[in-house]
């Protein structure tokens, strides 16, 4: 890599140079657009120097040109563009108050044999698609020692912007790939040596400490979608339903809460 070219200043926020950044609060255009065109977008200098450090390739750089000293030792010979926060603001539809933003090269996608073949314990996600909830589940995933995550096809993309925001870019850092077709993939998971873990509020589930040393060796956890939960059918596919106990009469916790209270479970020494 070379050093950061000088900033190229714009005043326009219909400039085409800065097209990768319009109208970021559409989520269905930015949803229809990012995955095929390649590119997701990282919001806040921290994130972009996690998904730098990942080894994702950077195509630009938006910043406040007040805030270039935050970008001026990057090492990547990415064009950086430096607006007005009107300016800033025009173009993506929201407030950046983070001051920085980056367009970046997409990954080819991994496969699930490959996700498999490198965790000992993991996440499975159905139809989660809200972007907080999974931005929240992979950086819980991270931090609590979970290896890799597994999504349906009916998952909300990590590589949203706020996925990657909320997870403070750890979604850069968890392997991750999509199970299709599903529920049937969840037996290629069975295959690799897992434990399939159902967590549902079922009233004949298994409180999760409960676990054998055996069912603890190599879990995989499903994750259902906030409200509805898991379907019936990744229940019928799992080997055992688990629960985490409520108390006060409270039936259920957040999805992202619950992914939490349950990775540190899975993954606390005994």
């Amino acid at each position: 890599m070379g050093g950061v070219p000088d900033p190229v200043a714009v005043t326009d926020p219909d400039d085409e140079r800065i097209a990768d950044y319009r109208a970021l609060t559409d989520l269905e255009l930015r949803t229809r657009w990012e995955p095929p065109s390649g590119l997701f977008i990282a919001e806040g200098e921290l994130v972009l120097r996690r998904a730098l450090r990942a080894g994702y390739r950077m195509r630009s750089v938006l910043v406040d040109e007040k805030r270039l000293r935050q970008v001026k030792d990057l090492g990547d010979d990415a064009p950086v563009y430096a607006a007005s926060q009107a300016v800033m603001d025009a173009v993506t539809g929201f407030h950046v108050h983070r001051g920085v933003l980056a367009s970046f090269h997409r990954k080819p996608l991994l496969d699930p044999g490959d996700v498999l073949a490198g965790a000992r314990r993991i996440a499975i996600l159905e139809d989660v698609n809200n972007h907080t909830n999974i931005g929240a589940i992979f950086r819980g995933a991270a931090a609590l020692g979970m290896d890799a995550v597994l999504l349906s096809p009916t998952c909300a993309d990590p590589l949203y912007r706020r996925s990657v925001r909320v997870s403070m870019g750890e979604v850069f850092a968890v392997p991750y790939a999509t199970l299709d077709p599903w529920p049937a993939g969840l037996e290629q998971v069975r295959r690799a040596g897992f434990t399939l873990l159902a967590m549902t509020p079922a009233p004949d589930a298994l409180p999760i400490q409960r676990l054998t040393a055996k069912e603890r060796e190599r879990p995989a956890l499903l994750l259902g979608a906030e409200g509805a939960g898991l379907t019936r059918e990744a229940i019928a596919a799992s080997d055992q339903a688990v629960v985490i106990p409520m108390h006060a009469g409270v039936d259920s916790l957040n999805v992202a809460a619950a992914a939490a209270v349950a990775f540190w479970e899975l993954c606390r020494e005994t």
